[in-house]
């Protein structure tokens, strides 16, 4: 994107504080040099930032291949309270998620590029200079009563990752809720029983653990996290799965009235048909509905709509609906496009289909698939 002499970058806001997971995702998608990327305390911020046009885009973090969806941005898409109607999904990133055990121990040694041995980058901001190196390294054995069977788990997992530093002195670890989800394994392997506090990013557990030298405060965070704020990595890789990934979506607001560039929609039937078949696996959409529950068969109604037209369903999520007890708002993420402008295409036909069959449904966005994973 080009910048206009003496005009200001445009505002990307992401869930901070900075070094957080969600600011990789930003930077992985937007160049510092165009944008100016600023923290935010919660994803609500996020969400009212892009709403009230005070940020140009915002990065938020929407599903764990490992611990599911995030509930917090799912309630937002939700809207109970009608706060951001305008809010829509319109691009995606992936991240490799690493989570480390951070806290205090005296350091003895220091490699200046290099934690553990690995060089550390951060997306396009370049590379951190100074890492501490990893002192009083305690070999621990997975002892035989560390991971312990039991009736529900005869066979319990063993964790894929050892500690590297002291742990008897922890009292208290912090984290975003989602990582402890993805780190089940070696935090009840380890540090079973010890009290975990939730706080709004795993990049603001290190900064308060940072905060704390007393050596009984940990967090699950980032490698990159421990170098801004000066911590040792107690232990690296504690997520249960190696292939631990997060998805991340990119939203905007939508426009006030249909402009050249962003409406997709194309001059005859013929051409709008054949953009739509192209879109079918290179586009994704997101759609919420509302059914009648005491209606028998009425999702299966809903959802197949979708089959009738031919759209791949790839995911589907509940969130209560704020109406009445049991009573849930589906979301539905499908492989195709909605067109703009035209009421043609598989898409605008399952919507407009799907008014006779649900309570009332949103289009929540139609993005361009990205494969593989934004480091």
């Amino acid at each position: 994107m080009a910048q206009e002499k003496g005009k200001e970058k445009p505002i990307v806001a992401f869930l901070g504080p900075n070094a957080s997971y969600t600011h990789q995702a930003a930077l992985s998608s937007f160049d510092s040099a165009s944008y100016t990327l600023h923290p935010s305390t919660t994803i609500e911020d996020i969400f009212s930032a892009v709403q009230n046009g005070e940020a140009y885009r915002g990065v938020v973090p929407f599903e764990n291949s490992s611990n599911g969806s995030v509930v917090f941005t799912l309630d937002l898409f939700a809207d109970l309270h009608g706060k951001y109607p305008d809010i829509l999904v319109c691009a995606e990133a992936y991240i490799a998620v690493q989570h480390c055990l951070l806290g205090h121990q005296r350091r003895q040694a220091s490699n200046p590029t290099s934690v553990a041995g690995n060089p550390i980058a951060f997306g396009h901001a370049g590379v951190y200079p100074h890492a501490h190196g990893l002192a009083n390294v305690i070999e621990s054995p997975l002892s035989s009563g560390a991971v312990t069977p039991t009736s529900k788990d005869p066979v319990p997992q063993k964790p894929a990752s050892r500690p590297v530093g002291d742990l008897s002195r922890i009292r208290k670890i912090y984290s975003h809720p989602q990582a402890w989800g993805q780190c089940k394994v070696f935090l009840n392997t380890y540090l079973k029983g010890i009290e975990r506090q939730d706080v709004s990013s795993t990049s603001r557990a290190a900064e308060l653990v940072a905060q704390d030298p007393s050596g009984e405060t940990a967090a699950v965070s980032s490698i990159i996290a421990a170098e801004i704020h000066g911590l040792k990595v107690l232990a690296r890789g504690i997520e249960d799965r190696g292939d631990n990934t997060t998805r991340f979506f990119i939203i905007r607001r939508k426009p006030a009235t249909s402009t050249a560039t962003e409406d997709t929609s194309v001059s005859s039937m013929g051409e709008t048909e054949q953009a739509d078949a192209g879109d079918r696996k290179a586009w994704k959409s997101l759609i919420s509905f509302t059914i009648d529950h005491a209606n028998p068969g009425a999702l299966a109604h809903s959802l197949a709509v979708l089959e009738k037209y031919g759209l791949n369903l790839t995911s589907i999520n509940t969130r209560p609906s704020g109406v009445e007890n049991w009573n849930y708002i589906f979301f539905v993420e499908i492989q195709a496009r909605k067109l703009e402008g035209t009421q043609e295409g598989a898409v605008n036909r399952a919507l407009g289909e799907l008014d006779k069959v649900c309570s009332g449904w949103r289009w929540l966005g139609s993005w361009e698939s990205r494969s593989g994973f934004v480091q």
